[in-house]
């Protein structure tokens, strides 16, 4: 009975906060639904209008959207596969593999963690000028192949969850690295492969700055670059179609999350960036 009041109590608790929580969302859907003058009235819109589409053929009027929006998807999916897949790699070989210096390399490695952007940024791009790479999608995936976090996330899950044991059994069995991995290290690492993969997903499709640098062809544009061109003269700007432009843009990453919720929830909870 106690525990029956309890789940009561948190559920009236919880509620209200996921409502709090999901109103920034619900409010979007309004504005990207509504006039400039429904945004700015007093009292504000809360019910939905009836100007989306409006809305949406001037979005299309104002920006490539279609174009932009495939090119952010297949820069983030190819971007985040190639960050997942070298993650996962180099994280199982720093938990599991015995060599000189591994503890020195893995803390040169955080170390880079500690660097802030702003400093990496000018000679970066000038490596990328010098190689000819300007305005093509390789700055958006070379760089960050090796992710610092990825790895470390990945080695993690390895401490965790690969026991070394059954290693062994594989490399007396015969097996290479790769089959040893493959087996192994990949059944074990599911859980926060999914979890790594939907937040280095979030982070490549919301990049703005790095390819605003990089791409100079409004064609090669990902959807926050395109996106900022809604923005007017003297900071004026259409808010009903930046707002639908918005709504669309967050719709994948809501698909993305609902669709793997539970594998998430799954990396985080078992331990995955536990010391």
């Amino acid at each position: 009975m106690k525990q029956g009041r309890l789940a009561w109590l948190k559920h009236l608790v919880l509620l209200p906060l996921a409502g709090l929580f999901a109103f920034p969302f619900y409010w979007l859907l309004v504005m990207s639904t509504g006039r400039t003058s429904d945004i700015f009235g007093s009292p504000p819109r809360l019910i939905p209008g009836t100007e989306f589409f409006a809305n949406l053929g001037r979005l299309l009027e104002s920006v490539n959207f279609l174009q932009a929006f495939a090119n952010s998807a297949v820069v983030s999916i190819s971007a985040t596969l190639l960050t997942v897949a070298v993650a996962a790699l180099s994280g199982f070989v720093f938990a599991t593999f015995r060599f000189p210096g591994r503890n020195w390399l893995f803390g040169i490695l955080l170390a880079t963690m500690t660097l802030p952007t702003g400093v990496m940024l000018v000679p970066t791009l000038q490596i990328y000028v010098d190689l000819g790479w300007i305005n093509t999608y390789l700055p958006l995936l070379v760089p960050g192949a090796a992710s610092a976090f990825g790895i470390f996330w990945m080695r993690q899950a390895a401490r965790e969850s690969v026991q070394y044991e059954v290693i062994e059994a594989a490399r007396v069995d015969g097996a290479s690295f790769l089959r040893v991995f493959w087996h192994v290290g990949l059944p074990a690492l599911r859980p926060a492969i999914a979890g790594f993969t939907v937040f280095q997903f979030m982070w490549n499709w919301n990049e703005y700055l790095w390819p605003l640098l990089v791409l100079n062809d409004s064609n090669l544009y990902t959807l926050p670059v395109a996106l900022q061109q809604l923005n007017g003269s003297y900071g004026t700007s259409d808010y009903p179609v930046v707002m639908v432009a918005t709504l669309l843009a967050t719709i994948p990453l809501i698909v993305l999350f609902l669709l793997f919720r539970r594998q998430v929830m799954s990396s985080v909870n078992s331990g995955a960036v536990k010391g």
